[in-house]
């Protein structure tokens, strides 16, 4: 039996979901990017590299925290375990399909 065609637009609070996720996964390479800046200044200080560090690993805490909150805030997930498209852990040995 042919599986009916997915709809062209996700609902809203789906959409901005896989945008949360997608910054999640960005989080690390920014991070990266943000932290090795300072290595491209022209004249480099020990001081203010310093501070520039701190302050990175700061906003990416703050950062950090607040896409986990909006990603685990609101709903018991059932509704988004269905946007990863796969068979959940236990599928294979429940006998659903």
């Amino acid at each position: 039996m042919k599986k009916p065609p997915e709809p062209l637009f996700l609902a809203r609070e789906n959409y901005r979901f896989r945008r949360l996720t997608d910054a999640a996964r960005l989080m690390p390479l920014l991070g990266l990017l943000l932290i090795f800046l300072p290595l491209m200044w022209r004249e480099p200080s020990t001081a203010a590299g310093l501070v520039w560090l701190f302050s990175v690993w700061l906003f990416l805490i703050l950062c950090t925290a607040w896409l986990a909150s909006r990603l685990t805030r609101g709903g018991d997930g059932d509704e988004r375990a269905g946007l990863s498209g796969g068979a959940g852990p236990g599928d294979e040995l429940s006998g659903g399909k």
